[in-house]
């Protein structure tokens, strides 16, 4: 009898079982159920009040030129976390973006002692501001215009001793639609229904003249929506920096323009006409419903505790398109209260949730927010807020603020 070779044998008998109709044959070895698709990345979201400002124009540049120790424990924090997305509140802008580039290139792209591998953001977004750009009014009613020092400041449409300071930065690894991005800088305060216009409490007249009422601006800095293309999809970042409730008079005009701020997303994100809602391109409305958004920004207002109308910040997160999620928290954040006293003692929100530490006059606060949309998942979230001790704790002392993160998901 004839012996077939090994190949030729194996040929044979599948013909017989193909004809037999007895034999499945997987293709390329496919198995019966499809493997699982991998999973997406979380998408880690933050937003740093990294107080990088100078009183000076072109100060931030001139110092991040010579080398910065603060700039570079920013940037430290920055490589430790590593967020996709991640707002710089308090960065000075420029027209040219010098200080970003400097930043960038010398800074957040090179390994800093403290904290991690090089991090580099091809995307960006920067834009004017409306601190320390003159009014040309007396908003403090000082009886003068301008002049020097706080009194120049406080005639800004934002206090600030020059244009851009305290400015904004939007820094992402996913590409930015700069072209569909909307700014509020030049809004007017007296444009929304309602507004809390200040009032002096000895006369019962308005603070504020009517000529310059219809002036004023109502974002101390600017209000962005600025849609990034993610691998979540289009995220909008609300991005802002509402002036701090202080720094007035018994008028509270700080305080209620801090309100009226935070009270802009509010009505960004519901779904009634809006024909006052105009951008600075001319755009009315607001944020359509189904888009998915992340609020980023040093609000300035604790849900509980500090100076400040609390109900604004309070409706801001019980918005119905903002998710209902756990707050972020950090140890270090306990033990500092403990450690700071004063103040402390007598506030009643959660120490966890402080994100500022302020001395013990004031105390620390919840400040600083990462705030989600429905349609998001929460993995995880925190406050870069380290224990005494920890070899990063160090890292802190570049400003009073801390990062906040948010791991999100579909």
């Amino acid at each position: 009898m004839t012996r077939l070779r090994r190949p030729a044998a194996c040929l044979a008998l599948l013909a017989c079982a193909l004809a037999a109709g007895c034999v499945r044959v997987n293709v390329h070895d496919r198995p019966d159920t499809p493997s699982p698709m991998p999973e997406t990345a979380p998408l880690r979201v933050a937003t740093y009040n990294v107080s990088l400002y100078d009183e000076d124009s072109g100060g931030l540049v001139r110092r991040l030129e010579l080398g910065n120790a603060q700039a570079r424990r920013i940037a430290a924090v920055l490589q430790k976390v590593r967020p996709d997305i991640v707002l710089l509140n308090e960065f000075d802008h420029d027209a040219d973006g010098r200080a970003a580039d400097l930043f960038q290139r010398d800074y957040l792209e090179r390994p800093q002692p403290g904290g991690g591998d090089a991090l580099h953001y091809p995307y960006r977004y920067l834009a004017p501001v409306n601190t320390g750009v003159q009014s040309g009014l007396d908003l403090d009613n000082s009886g003068s215009i301008g002049g020097a020092g706080r009194e120049r400041g406080n005639d800004a449409w934002g206090y600030g001793l020059h244009p851009g300071q305290y400015g904004m930065l939007l820094l992402s690894k996913h590409p930015i639609d700069a072209a569909h991005a909307r700014t509020f800088q030049l809004l007017k305060w007296s444009a929304m229904p309602g507004a809390r216009r200040p009032v002096d409490p000895a006369t019962g007249q308005p603070f504020h003249s009517d000529e310059v009422w219809r002036q004023l601006r109502l974002s101390s800095k600017s209000h962005w929506d600025v849609p990034v293309d993610t691998p979540l999809g289009t995220v909008h970042v609300l991005a802002s920096h509402p002036t701090p409730p202080t720094f007035d008079g018994p008028e509270n005009r700080n305080g209620l323009r801090n309100h009226d701020e935070i009270r802009l997303w509010r009505e960004y994100l519901s779904p009634d006409d809006k024909p006052w809602l105009c951008d600075d391109a001319g755009a009315c409305g607001g944020l359509a419903e189904g888009e998915r958004f992340v609020i980023l920004g040093d609000l300035n207002n604790d849900p509980v505790d500090g100076a400040g109308e609390h109900a604004a910040i309070i409706e801001l997160l019980e918005h119905p398109r903002v998710l209902r999620h756990a707050t972020p928290r950090s140890e270090g954040a306990v033990l500092a209260a403990a450690a700071d006293g004063g103040e402390n003692a007598a506030h009643r929100g959660s120490h966890a949730h402080d994100t500022g530490r302020f001395g013990p006059r004031v105390g620390n606060l919840r400040l600083d927010y990462a705030l989600p949309s429905v349609g998001f998942s929460l993995r995880g979230s925190g406050v870069f807020w380290p224990k005494p001790g920890d070899p990063d704790a160090e890292l802190t002392a570049a400003s009073d603020h801390h990062l906040v993160w948010v791991d999100l998901a579909p």
